[in-house]
Formats: structure tokens, sequence, C-alpha cells
């Protein structure tokens, strides 16, 4: 489990197989490897990888073909860009952004990328893997940054966050242009609440008695979640 909260820099490098090595660059390199160890939990952009060995500037980690293709490391890798890098949250730990688990639901398009005066405003496409958990003022991550959607159109999949500069700095959100592929994670407790209510339909199709306590829209709406 993480935070959204990134660490540090780093850039990939295929090994051969299904091994990766990951640099830390060195201007970041204490935010993440003073106290990295074999069988840590690292986000790398946002994906939940395995330390299996720790390197004097860096860490060698498994990414099967099933992740490469369901993420974008294996494009990061190729054109070595830099990827995002956050340790696993630990107990006691600050929570500065939300529950990340490093589980990557899709891959969503920069639509685009405007500077105001205090942020820059940022739209993207979502994938429908990850669209019905997308709610103006709720969380995700992108590239395993967590973020506030400030704007979503449901019609068009797409939804804009203000990033600020210290955000927009220290991640690869500021090597973004338009079309640039990134990863998509959304909230947990999102898929809970959808998990509860799509098991007290089922529950509903098998009995004509409602259960007690059932999680409907309804209960969520008495008890202040709309």
């Amino acid at each position: 489990m993480f935070t959204g909260i990134i660490q540090a820099f780093g850039t990939m490098r295929s090994l051969g197989g299904d091994s990766w090595q990951i640099t830390c660059t060195p201007s970041s390199w204490s935010g993440i490897m003073k106290d990295l160890a074999y069988g840590d939990s690292v986000a790398v952009d946002g994906v939940c990888l395995t330390v299996e060995d720790v390197l004097k500037d860096g860490f060698i980690a498994t990414a099967s073909p099933e992740t490469l293709s369901r993420t974008t490391l294996g494009e990061l890798a190729t054109q070595q860009r830099y990827v995002n890098l956050e340790t696993s949250l630990r107990v006691g730990s600050k929570i500065g952004g939300h529950f990340v688990m490093g589980h990557v639901d899709g891959i969503g398009k920069l639509i685009c990328s405007e500077q105001t005066a205090t942020s820059w405003e940022m739209t993207f496409k979502a994938p429908s893997t990850i669209d019905r958990y997308i709610v103006p003022k709720g969380s995700i991550a992108i590239n395993g940054i967590s973020l506030t959607v400030a704007d979503y159109d449901p019609e068009i999949s797409q939804f804009k966050v203000a990033v600020i500069p210290v955000t927009y700095a220290e991640t690869n959100l500021r090597d973004l242009i338009p079309g640039s592929l990134v990863n998509l994670e959304g909230d947990i407790l999102g898929k809970y609440v959808e998990k509860f209510i799509y098991s007290g339909k089922e529950n509903n199709s098998v009995s004509s008695q409602p259960a007690q306590n059932e999680i409907t829209p309804t209960f969520l709406a008495e008890h202040g979640y709309f």
C-alpha cells in the first residue's frame, strides 16, 4: 500500500526476460534508497513491484509481460523517460495523499495541459475500466501520484486535475505532452462501495426480502455519502 506521494525519480532498463533494473537519479537517491531492502514493495509509476536485489543506486525487480501490457512501464523503459518512485506505507507514517494499492486499473491519455497563475490544469481521457470510479473531488492516482479530480465529464470520459507547482516539478507529470499515456488507479474505497452495492443486488435477485443493513445507493444517501 502506498499514499501517492512521490519520493524519487528513476529510469528503467531491461536485463532480459522479466528482470528490470530501476536506477534512481542522483538528486533523489536518498528519498528511497536509505533503507530499501530485499522484498520491499516499490510503486514504479504507480505499479507495485517487489525488490529482488538492492543495488548501490537502485534495485532489480520483475515486471512480467502481463504487467507491461497492462501498464505504461514497457513504453517508458524503451523511451528512457523518468518513472515516479515511492516505497510502501509503514505503520506510523504520514498519509499525505490517499490509499494507493499499486494495482493499475487502466491506461489513460493526456488531452491537454494548461498553466494557470497557481497550477497546471491537466485533462485526461479515462478508459472504461476506471471511468466508473471517477467522481468530482474524489481521489485518483496518475502514474502513482495522488491527485484530486477537479472536474469530470462522464459523456466523453474525461477528467481534469489541478497540479500544484511542487507536484509538477517533482514528478514526471512535467514530461507529459498531449497524447502521453499514463497509469490510472481509482480510489479503493469506491471499489468496495461498488462491490457492496452489486452484492446487495445479487442477494435481492435470490430473495424477495431485502437484506438487513443492505448497502444500496439509498442507504448511502441516507447516511450522508451523497
